[in-house]
């Protein structure tokens, strides 16, 4: 058994410059003021926009990202229905072969020291799940019919595809305090990167939840 933490990876965003370009472009057909457009323009108009509400106009534009977190994390990730995604299927994915080195990988609880009574009992709740699997493959089961034994914390990869604004709903809800510590775990040091690559449309949120 593999015990590893999550991570993400963008697989597809568009530079800054292409980005701002785009959407300053699409919103300015709402006033018909593309003969304002110019040098350094874009980035002063879409920060009207966002700071006015009018996240319409950020829809135009999209970002992929690759998520490795635990399958309780994507049950909630996939809620968010203005977005489109790929997961790592337990159908299909046999952790038994060699591949996969016969054996499960699961996502490291935060909350939990490894010497805490808890995660001892976490850690042996995943061996007897892993023993479990291997068990009903060997003894015949396809990979669809022995996943019925495999835990919540399961590491699974998910690839996500939103629009801007709906990237911006997300981080609303799973940056902040209520949210599962496990999706803020993944979603807050997101949320930086993508305040990192576009400020003007994710720094007022990065400042809001300190990252």
């Amino acid at each position: 058994m593999r015990i590893i933490d999550p991570s993400f990876e963008i697989l597809h965003m568009a530079g800054p410059d292409e980005v701002l370009r785009l959407l300053e472009l699409a919103g300015r057909v709402c006033y018909k003021s593309e003969d304002r457009i110019g040098e350094g323009t874009a980035e002063a108009f879409i920060g009207r926009i966002v700071k006015s509400g009018h996240e319409s106009v950020i829809e135009h534009a999209s970002a992929s990202v690759r998520i490795i977190c635990d399958r309780g994390v994507t049950h909630e990730l996939v809620r968010h229905r203005l977005a489109s995604y790929s997961q790592e299927s337990t159908r299909y994915a046999n952790y038994a072969r060699e591949k996969f080195g016969r054996e499960i990988t699961v996502i490291r609880p935060p909350f939990w020291d490894e010497d805490d009574a808890r995660h001892a009992a976490w850690l042996q709740a995943m061996a007897d799940a892993e023993r479990a699997y291997l068990a009903l493959i060997d003894a015949g089961a396809t990979a669809q019919e022995a996943r019925s034994v495999l835990p919540n914390s399961l590491k699974t990869e998910i690839v996500m595809t939103a629009n801007l604004r709906e990237w911006r709903h997300v981080f609303r809800l799973r940056c902040d305090t209520p949210a599962h510590p496990q999706i803020r775990q993944v979603m807050l040091p997101l949320l930086a990167e993508f305040a990192r690559r576009l400020p003007v449309l994710f720094a007022d949120l990065a400042a809001r939840f300190s990252v």
